[in-house]
């Protein structure tokens, strides 16, 4: 009698021919399946192949959708992860439980760490523009230098794309020095605010660090807008400066800080995780073992099998519609059997998706607070012990 282990090639793809609980519950399917069928009054024509194919199939498909939530609660913390193991074979992935990370927000975050100039993915180049007297207009595309080499044209631009400036600036004393230097005649300005005792000899007992980087804002930007005598304004590739440069013996320059287009498959450092999970169908899930599926999944797969060999069998049917028998013809029901089981099909992964949905990581948070907060809620009826109020009081 063939049994699954001594068939060859008993399934189309052979995942699950070398689970020892698959290969022993593939023979029991087939009775199972012809028994629901009504073999024992009807034969059904359905080959043993044809009913272990309908197994894989559906432990297939419990394996996919369940793969489907785990990556719809955990897709964020795959991105960027090697993908190897997510070609189809059990890759052990899809039976971990993974830890939490914020590398998907400290990654979108870095666009604006980029433009507020404190971090990012890409560098940015300083480079300089030597200034002539009695010239306000200057090409930042033809005259912007770094290392005496045109920084639009160097190697540091080899796709040639739009210079985005990011500053420009010329050399002044810092805002923190000028706040600390006990010489600086800013100092008179800060005796009107009392400042006057923020000196680099001061001992600061409770004064929270903050104070210090507030007070130098402050002082940043009064340099900026009211004393500082310089403008410039930027259209197109030109840049015009404010007040027109004098005659100075000393050369002087205007540095700029620049930055190039942003490709986001190069960032300036070596990333593989670019080339790592970018959506569900590289995350490395592989197929669930069949011998770790409990009962609940086993019982799903054995009534999708059903399901899935009552559409076969009735497929098979109706390509016959009815046979001829001796003073009668018989007429079978395989447009009734398609019917069935595609309405089986439907059911059961409906069902199944309704109680994943309930199952995600989001979903099973929402759970677990709405329960605390009916917890707290209940416990604000509970008499209060005397030793408790005396405890407390």
């Amino acid at each position: 009698m063939a049994t699954f282990s001594n068939t060859g090639n008993p399934t189309p793809f052979g995942i699950f021919d070398t689970d020892t609980e698959f290969k022993t519950e593939a023979d029991q399917i087939v009775t199972f399946v012809k028994r629901k069928l009504g073999d024992d009054i009807l034969s059904v024509e359905l080959t043993k192949k044809q009913i272990w194919a309908t197994f894989e199939e559906s432990a297939l498909e419990f394996s996919s959708l369940l793969n489907q939530y785990q990556a719809k609660s955990q897709l964020v913390q795959f991105l960027g992860m090697p993908t190897t193991g997510s070609t189809g074979a059990m890759s052990g992935s899809e039976g971990k439980y993974p830890r939490e990370n914020l590398d998907f927000l400290t990654r979108f975050a870095e666009p604006y760490a980029a433009e507020a100039g404190v971090g990012g993915s890409y560098n940015m180049i300083s480079g300089s523009i030597a200034l002539e007297a009695n010239r306000q207009d200057y090409d930042i595309y033809t005259e912007l230098k770094s290392g005496g080499s045109l920084v639009f044209s160097s190697s540091l631009n080899p796709l040639r794309t739009k210079l985005q400036i990011s500053e420009v600036f010329h050399f002044s004393p810092q805002a923190a020095y000028r706040f600390f230097d006990t010489t600086s005649a800013i100092n008179y300005l800060n005796n009107e605010f009392s400042f006057e005792s923020f000196t680099p000899e001061t001992i600061f007992y409770v004064l929270p660090v903050f104070e210090d980087i507030l007070r130098a804002g402050q002082l940043d930007i009064s340099n900026r807008v009211r004393r500082s005598n310089y403008s410039y304004k930027v259209i197109g590739t030109k840049i015009r400066i404010y007040p027109m440069p004098t005659t100075d013996s000393n050369p002087k320059f205007l540095f700029i800080r620049i930055k190039f287009f942003s490709d986001p498959l190069n960032p300036a450092y070596q990333d593989d995780t670019i080339r790592g999970v970018s959506n569900i169908s590289d995350i490395p899930f592989g197929v669930l073992e069949y011998s770790n599926v409990n009962s609940i999944g086993k019982q799903w797969i054995r009534q999708y099998s059903l399901a899935l060999c009552m559409e076969l069998l009735g497929q098979v049917r109706s390509k016959f519609g009815s046979i001829p028998i001796p003073g009668a013809d018989l007429t079978l029901n395989g447009t009734a059997l398609v019917t069935q089981g595609r309405e089986d099909k439907d059911k059961l992964k409906t069902q199944l998706k309704e109680m994943l949905e309930t199952m995600t990581y989001d979903k099973l948070m929402e759970t677990a607070a709405a329960r605390a907060e009916s917890i707290n809620k209940q416990l604000k009826f509970v008499p209060m012990p005397n030793g408790w109020s005396i405890f407390m009081g």
